[in-house]
C-alpha cells in the first residue's frame, strides 16, 4: 500500500511539474510574441516615417566603359561617372542633378531636355553633344569642352565655364529653356 501511495505521490509531482513547465513554455512563448510584435511595429513606424524607399539610389559607374548606354528617362541623382567613357550615350530627359561627370567622355552623348544642375563637367568632353533643352543651372564645367555641342534652349545659369569656352558657346546659343523660361544666351551672359 505504501508504495500505491508514493507512486500517486510522485505521479501528481510530475503532473505538478509538466504543468508548471507548461505554464512557463507559455509564458516564454507569450514573451517572445510580444518582442517580436514589438521589433515589427517599431520598423513599420520607422518606414512610414523615412518614406518606403528613396527616389533614387546614387550609383557609381566611374572609369566604366559604357559607349552607347541607354540611361534615357533615369533619375540618376548623385550618380558617379567620372573618368567613364560614355560615347554616344542616351541621357535625354534623364535626372542627373548632383551627377558627377568629372574627366568623362560624352562625345555625341544625347542629354535632351535633362537636368544636370549642380552636376560636376569638370574636364569633361561634351563634343558635340546635344544639349537642347538642358537645365545647367550651378553645374561645375571649368575645363570642359563644349566643341559642336547643340545647346539650343540649354539653361547655363550660374554656371561656372572657362572664358574662352563661354566665348564659343555665345557663338552657338539660341533658344529658351522650356522649364526655366531663360534665355540661353542671357544665361551665359552673351554681349
Amino acid at each position: 500500500m505504501n508504495s500505491r501511495l508514493s507512486d500517486c505521490t510522485a505521479g501528481s509531482k510530475l503532473d505538478s511539474s509538466r504543468t508548471q513547465f507548461g505554464l512557463k513554455r507559455q509564458t516564454d512563448y507569450h514573451f517572445w510574441t510580444n518582442i517580436l510584435s514589438l521589433f515589427l511595429w517599431g520598423m513599420i513606424s520607422i518606414t512610414a516615417t523615412l518614406g518606403f524607399a528613396p527616389t533614387a539610389l546614387a550609383l557609381e559607374y566611374n572609369k566604366e566603359i559604357l559607349v552607347e548606354a541607354d540611361f534615357s528617362g533615369r533619375d540618376l541623382t548623385d550618380s558617379s561617372f567620372t573618368k567613364a567613357n560614355l560615347r554616344q550615350s542616351n541621357f535625354s530627359r534623364a535626372n542627373l542633378n548632383g551627377v558627377s561627370f568629372f574627366a568623362a567622355n560624352l562625345e555625341s552623348a544625347n542629354l535632351e531636355g535633362s537636368d544636370l544642375r549642380n552636376a560636376t563637367l569638370d574636364s569633361a568632353r561634351l563634343v558635340r553633344a546635344n544639349l537642347t533643352n538642358a537645365l545647367l543651372e550651378g553645374a561645375f564645367a571649368a575645363n570642359a569642352r563644349f566643341d559642336g555641342a547643340i545647346i539650343d534652349g540649354a539653361d547655363f545659369t550660374d554656371t561656372l565655364l572657362r572664358p574662352d569656352e563661354q566665348k564659343k558657346l555665345c557663338k552657338l546659343a539660341k533658344g529658351t529653356n522650356p522649364t526655366t523660361g531663360r534665355d540661353t544666351r542671357d544665361t551665359l551672359f552673351c554681349p
